[in-house]
C-alpha cells in the first residue's frame, strides 16, 4: 500500500524547484541528491518522505536545467536559417498567416541548436499579395498541411512572450511544450514541400476537413473539437461563451473524455469476454477477465489520445490510466486515495514541468476533493452527481481565480447539465462516426449530425445563460497567500455538519475574492506601462479613477493587443470600468487595441487628435486640444499637445498629455519628434519637467532632443518597444541620451509591465519581471545565457525598416 504522504512530498519537491527565480546550479544539485540518497543510512529511523521530497527537487532542477539549455540562445536573432522538417500538429490557417509547428530533421546538416526539436513558426503573406489574393485555397502558405515535409528559410528567436499582470505566461507555455525556438518563415520563394501530408496527424486533418463538409451549421466546429480536439474553428466569442459556462475543460479531448473512452472499452470487452470466453482458455488462465479489461482500458485510451494528435493532457491522463492498470493487475487492494498518489508520482517522475500547467492541478485536485468528501455506495445516484457538483465547484474555486482571475456564477447551472449530455451523448456519437469513417469514408456522416444535432440547442442554452453580465466575474489579482487560505476556507466548509466555526471559513474567502487593489492615495498616482510589444498602452489610476492612454496593436483575425494584453491587465488590477481612454494618434500600435478594450470596458469620456479619422471608428470621440485638463482626486490631467488648429500629421500631431500629482509628474508622449519636443520645450519649460516620461516613439532616432531631454529633469524615462523589433527601437543612442541626463532607462521588453508610483515616500518603479521572477524568464536568461548547442556559422541580425 503506497501512502499518499510520498506524493505530496515528491509534489511539494517539485514546486520547491519550479518556482525558484533560476535553476539551481549542478554542484548544488548533485549535493541534494547524495543528501537525499544517504538520508537514511545515518538515520534509520528518518522520514523517508523528506528523501522523497529531496529527490523531486533534484529531478526537477536537471529537467527544468534541461529544457532551458535546450532552447535557442536568448541574445541571438538568427536570419535565414534553412531548415528542413515535418509540421506536426494541426497547422492554423489565419488570414494573410498560417502558424504551425515544426518538428527539425535530426540530421548533420541542420542547425546543431535546433536538430529533432520542436520550433512554433508563422508564413506571413508577403505585402506585395492583393488582400483578395491573401486568403486564397491555392496560396503557397496554405499547402502547409499536417504530416507534410517542408525545407524554407526562415528566421529563428528564442521563445519570447509579453509579461502583464493577469495575461498568461506565453514563456512557461511553450518550456511546457517544449518549443525551443519560434520565428517565420522569410522568403516564400525558398520554401518547398518536400513530401505530401502522411501519418496520424494527416489523417486527423483530413478527417477534420470532412467533417466540416459534411455537417451542416456551426456544429461542425464543435463535432471536430469533441472528436478530434480540434478547436481551430472556435472564434473569440466561442471561448468567450465557454469561459463565462466554465465549460472550457469539456470542449476539446480531455483527461474526463479519455477516461470515459478507457471504461467504455473496458466494458467493451468484458462483455465480448462474456459472449466468446474461448480467449481465456487458449491463454492457460493467465490472463483474466479483469486484467484483459485493463489492458483494454489502457489501450482505449491510448487510442483516442492518438487521435487527439498526443496532447500534453491525453498524454498525461494515459499515463494514469497505464500505471493504475499495472499496479490493479498485481491483484493488491488499493484505495482510491493510493490510487490517485501512485498517478500523481507517475505523471511528476514522466515529466516534472507538468506542476506547471494548469491542467494538472484542476484534474488531480478535482479528483482529491472529491475522493474526500464524497460518500460511497448510497445508492443515490443522482444525489451523489449534484453533490460531485457542488464539492468541485467550491473546491476548485480558489485555483480557478488563482489560475485564470476569474470565477464563473453561471458554472454550477452549466456544468451538471453539460457533463452528462455532452460526455454521454454528443462524444459518443461524435467518436463512434469518427470509427464509422476510419473503416470507410461516409459511414460517420449521418452519426456527426446526429452529434450536431444534439449539441446545437444546448448550446444557444447556455448562451442564454451567459448573455448576462454577471455571468463571469473577473477578480483582481490576488496576494500569494489567498488562494492557500482559500483552500483551507473550503475544506473547512466541507467538513461534517457540527463542526464549529464553519461559518467563520467565510472569512478566509476574503484576499482571493475582495483582494487589496492598492490604490493610490488621494493626490497619488499610479502610472503603468504595459507591455504589449512593439506598440503602446498607459494606464494612469488615482484614488477613484482610471485613464488608459493607448491600447497597443492589432491585426485582422491576428494579435490584438487590446484583447491579449491590456484588458487581462486592467482586469487584474481592479479597473471596473474606464473614465477617460486617449488615442494618441491613428496608427495602429497605438490605436489598433481600441475596440477590444472597449468591448471589454464601458469607456467615459474618449479622446483623440481633430481630424484624425478616428471618429469613424470610435464613437463620441473629443479631441485631445492643448490646454484642456481636469482634475481626479487631487491630480491634475493637461493636454500639452497638439494647439488649436494644428493639421493631422499622424505622429506629430500625438496627443501629449501632463500627469500632475502632489509628488511628482508624469509626461505621456505619444510618438512626437524632435521638432514638436523642441516646441513644447519653447512654449512652456515648466511643463515638461516629470519624474516619469514615457519616452516618445518608443525611443526612435527621431525623436528625444538633447534640449528636451535635459530640461524634464526625468528620474525615468520608460520605454515601449517590442524585443527584437524590426525598426530596432530603442535605438542605444536614445538610452545613453536619457542615462547620460540621470534617468533611469527601463524597457518593457526587458522587466514586462513598468508600474511607476507617484506617492508621498517617493517615486517608485516595479517591473513585472522583476515582481515575479520565473527561471524560465526570457529576458533573465538573456542576461545570464544558457548553453544550448552550437549555433556557429548561421547569421545574426535583425530585419530593420526605415524610421518611420
Amino acid at each position: 500500500m503506497l501512502d499518499p504522504r510520498f506524493a505530496l512530498a515528491l509534489l511539494a519537491g517539485t514546486l520547491a524547484c519550479l518556482w525558484l527565480p533560476a535553476t539551481p546550479a549542478p554542484w548544488a544539485l548533485l549535493c541534494l541528491a547524495t543528501a537525499a540518497a544517504l538520508l537514511r543510512w545515518p538515520a534509520p529511523r528518518a522520514p523517508l518522505w523528506v528523501a522523497v521530497c529531496c529527490a523531486g527537487f533534484v529531478l526537477a532542477g536537471l529537467r527544468a536545467d534541461r529544457a532551458l539549455s535546450r532552447q535557442w540562445p536568448s541574445s541571438p536573432v538568427a536570419a535565414g536559417v534553412a531548415l528542413r522538417g515535418t509540421v506536426v500538429d494541426l497547422p492554423s490557417h489565419e488570414p494573410r498567416r498560417t502558424r504551425f509547428t515544426l518538428v527539425v530533421d535530426d540530421a548533420a546538416d541542420q542547425p546543431p541548436a535546433l536538430r529533432g526539436r520542436r520550433l512554433r513558426l508563422s508564413w506571413y503573406d508577403g505585402f506585395d499579395v492583393p488582400p483578395d489574393r491573401a486568403d486564397a485555397a491555392d496560396a503557397p502558405r496554405r499547402q502547409v498541411a499536417a504530416g507534410s515535409r517542408w525545407a524554407f528559410a526562415a528566421k529563428i528567436r528564442a521563445p519570447r512572450g509579453l509579461r502583464n499582470p493577469g495575461a498568461g505566461d506565453a514563456e512557461k507555455h511553450m518550456l511546457i511544450d517544449r518549443i525551443v525556438a519560434t520565428g517565420h518563415v522569410r522568403d516564400e520563394a525558398s520554401a518547398t514541400r518536400l513530401a505530401p501530408p502522411r501519418g496520424i496527424d494527416a489523417w486527423r486533418e483530413r478527417l477534420s476537413a470532412r467533417i466540416a463538409a459534411a455537417v451542416p451549421g456551426a456544429g461542425a466546429r464543435f463535432v471536430q473539437a469533441l472528436a478530434l480536439g480540434d478547436t481551430r474553428g472556435l472564434d473569440d466569442a466561442d471561448w468567450t461563451r465557454l469561459r463565462a459556462a466554465g465549460l472550457t475543460h469539456l470542449i476539446a479531448i480531455s483527461g474526463f473524455h479519455v477516461g470515459l473512452v478507457a471504461g467504455a472499452a473496458a466494458l467493451a470487452l468484458r462483455g465480448l469476454w462474456w459472449l466468446w470466453p474461448a480467449p481465456g482458455r487458449w491463454l492457460g488462465g493467465r490472463l483474466v477477465r479483469p486484467q484483459a479489461a485493463l489492458l483494454a482500458a489502457t489501450a482505449g485510451a491510448l487510442g483516442y489520445a492518438a487521435l487527439a494528435g498526443f496532447a500534453l493532457p491525453t498524454v498525461r491522463t494515459v499515463l494514469m490510466i497505464a500505471v493504475v492498470a499495472a499496479a490493479r493487475s498485481l491483484r493488491r487492494a488499493q484505495r482510491p486515495a493510493d490510487t490517485l498518489a501512485l498517478a500523481t508520482i507517475a505523471v511528476l517522475l514522466f515529466d516534472p514541468l507538468s506542476a506547471l500547467s494548469a491542467g494538472f492541478w484542476l484534474s488531480f485536485g478535482g479528483v482529491a476533493w472529491l475522493l474526500w468528501c464524497l460518500p460511497r455506495g448510497e445508492g443515490r445516484p443522482l444525489r451523489e452527481f449534484f453533490a460531485a457538483q457542488g464539492v468541485a465547484t467550491l473546491g476548485l474555486l480558489p485555483l480557478g481565480v488563482a489560475l485564470f482571475g476569474q470565477a464563473s456564477f453561471a458554472a454550477p447551472l452549466a456544468n451538471p447539465l453539460a457533463i452528462p449530455w455532452w460526455s454521454l451523448v454528443v462524444v459518443p456519437l461524435s467518436l463512434l462516426g469518427t470509427a464509422l469513417d476510419a473503416v470507410h469514408a461516409g459511414w460517420g456522416v449521418p452519426l456527426w449530425r446526429l452529434a450536431a444535432a444534439c449539441f446545437e440547442p444546448s448550446w444557444r442554452f447556455f448562451g442564454w445563460l451567459t448573455d448576462g453580465p454577471l455571468s463571469l466575474w473577473w477578480l483582481p489579482e490576488p496576494a500569494w497567500f489567498a488562494a492557500p487560505l482559500a483552500l483551507l476556507a473550503a475544506f473547512w466548509m466541507l467538513l461534517p455538519r457540527g463542526v464549529p466555526g464553519r461559518a467563520l471559513a467565510l472569512l478566509l474567502w476574503l484576499p482571493l475574492l475582495w483582494p487589496d487593489r492598492r490604490l493610490p492615495r488621494a493626490g497619488e498616482a499610479e502610472v503603468v506601462v504595459l507591455d504589449v510589444g512593439q506598440g503602446l498602452s498607459v494606464l494612469v489610476r488615482t484614488r477613484g479613477h482610471a485613464l488608459l492612454f493607448d491600447m497597443g496593436p492589432a491585426q485582422p483575425d491576428g494579435f490584438d493587443a487590446g484583447e491579449r494584453a491590456v484588458s487581462p491587465a486592467l482586469h487584474a488590477l481592479g479597473v471596473p470600468a474606464l473614465d477617460a481612454a486617449v488615442v494618441s494618434h491613428g496608427d495602429n500600435d497605438h490605436a489598433g487595441g481600441f475596440g477590444a478594450v472597449a468591448a471589454e470596458f464601458a469607456v467615459d469620456r474618449r479622446f483623440g487628435p481633430p481630424d484624425s479619422g478616428l471618429d469613424a471608428e470610435i464613437d463620441r470621440l473629443r479631441d485631445c486640444r492643448a490646454g484642456e485638463g481636469w482634475t481626479w482626486d487631487g491630480v491634475r490631467f493637461r493636454f500639452l499637445h497638439p494647439p488649436r488648429y494644428f493639421p493631422y500629421l499622424r505622429n506629430e500631431s500625438s496627443c501629449v498629455l501632463r500627469i500632475e500629482t502632489a509628488h511628482g509628474a508624469a509626461l505621456l508622449t505619444g510618438d512626437i519628434g524632435q521638432v514638436i519636443e523642441r516646441d513644447l520645450l519653447r512654449l512652456d519649460a515648466d511643463a515638461v519637467r516629470a519624474e516619469v516620461v514615457v519616452v516618445a516613439h518608443h525611443g526612435s532616432a527621431s525623436s528625444s532632443d538633447p534640449g528636451f531631454v535635459a530640461a524634464t529633469g526625468a528620474r525615468f524615462a520608460a520605454l515601449s518597444a517590442g524585443d527584437g523589433n524590426r525598426f530596432r527601437h530603442p535605438r542605444p543612442a536614445v538610452v545613453a541620451r536619457w542615462r547620460r541626463h540621470g534617468a533611469r532607462a527601463p524597457l518593457t521588453a526587458d522587466g514586462g509591465a513598468l508600474r511607476f508610483r507617484l506617492a508621498a515616500d517617493g517615486v517608485s518603479l516595479a517591473t513585472e519581471r522583476g515582481r515575479h521572477p520565473r527561471l524560465w524568464d526570457a529576458a533573465a536568461l538573456r542576461r545570464q545565457p544558457r548553453g544550448g548547442g552550437s549555433a556557429a556559422g548561421l547569421s545574426y541580425g535583425r530585419d530593420a525598416l526605415p524610421e518611420r
